[in-house]
């Protein structure tokens, strides 16, 4: 399935239906007073969070949703139907944000979680709400109100409890499919990793946490360089972030820095998250490596720990250290 993260809308309700203007007429009854049934109210767009759903996909084929009209009102005091409300289903985490001003409208975060984009018109009142004792045979009636419409954007940002960021190539696919049940597209060349992977991460019976594997940032990725900075909205409603750094690569501390300044440039909460950094390819190095490596401080009260996804080195630690994390208090 293809991952969409933004999408445009147009959002209209229904209008309302007309009020009736008619008379009773039976027979036996010449005369009879006013009847005319109130038009019925429009159906409004309602926009639901829905945990089944995880792109926006569809809204990028169809961009213009209407509620449905109600009906005008009849005789013999019939009230018109009401129009039917339209629900839009979305996935949990999607912002809703007007077009014109940018400014947030909803957050729906929850599944279940609703928000009426816009609401359908009014129906009218017809003839027989208009009778007073000094007008008896009222010939008036009020037209259905128009409905809110607007223009939209919908941004998803997936909700995960752990981030993971890292260059391209540095094994973030390789170690959520380890990890998880999630099966990213993995090969030894960079920029595999296209659009963001979710994986459940089960550590007991009822203990479990998810974790988010976003595209390989690279130097600059804040000013939009590489694939990263489109992606990067997805791990500002983590809890945490591991960050991965090939073991073999020259200067961990060097790349460790890069990452951390890229997250801080696109955005101060980021860099404040709490974080851990995990050497991957572990089963690369030698012992006269690895013992170098196991010495390497990237930072006050960064934790770094040496794996191998492949191998099934220290990824057991390494949940382990995610969980506590992950439920450490805020400070």
């Amino acid at each position: 399935m293809q991952f969409i993260d933004e999408a445009k809308i147009f959002v209209r309700g229904g209008n309302g239906g007309n009020g009736c203007i008619s008379f009773r007429r039976e027979k036996y009854v010449p005369k009879g007073g006013p009847d005319g049934g109130n038009g019925g109210n429009g159906g409004s767009v309602v926009i639901r969070a829905d945990r089944q759903l995880n792109t926006l996909l569809d809204f990028k084929y169809k961009r213009h949703y209407d509620g449905e009209r109600g009906e005008h009102g009849r005789g013999k005091k019939q009230d018109g139907k009401w129009g039917k409300d339209i629900v839009l289903k979305v996935p949990c985490g999607t912002i809703v944000r007007d077009s014109q001003s940018g400014e947030m409208i909803a957050d729906l975060v929850d599944h279940g979680q609703e928000l009426v984009a816009v609401r359908g018109g009014k129906g009218g009142r017809g003839n027989a709400q208009f009778a007073t004792s000094t007008n008896q045979a009222p010939r008036i009636a009020e037209p259905g109100t128009a409905a809110e419409e607007r223009d939209i954007v919908l941004e998803l940002k997936l909700l995960a409890d752990v981030g993971l960021v890292g260059f391209p190539n540095a094994g973030k696919s390789t170690l959520i499919s380890v990890i998880s049940a999630a099966k990213p597209k993995i090969a030894d060349y960079p920029f595999t990793t296209l659009v963001p992977n979710l994986g459940i991460v089960r550590i007991a019976e009822e203990r479990s946490f998810v974790v988010a594997d976003i595209p390989g940032l690279i130097e600059g990725a804040h000013e939009g360089r590489g694939l990263g900075v489109q992606f990067l909205k997805h791990i500002e409603r983590t809890k945490a972030l591991v960050f991965l750094i090939d073991s073999t690569c020259k200067d961990p501390k060097k790349e460790y820095t890069i990452l951390l300044n890229e997250l801080k440039s696109y955005s101060a909460a980021l860099g404040k998250k709490p974080k851990i950094a995990a050497l991957t390819k572990a089963d690369l190095l030698d012992p006269a490596e690895t013992k170098k490596r196991k010495s390497i401080t990237l930072g006050r009260r960064i934790e770094v720990t040496l794996i191998s996804a492949v191998a099934g080195k220290g990824i057991e630690a390494l949940v382990k250290s995610m969980w506590k994390m992950i439920q450490a208090p805020r400070r």
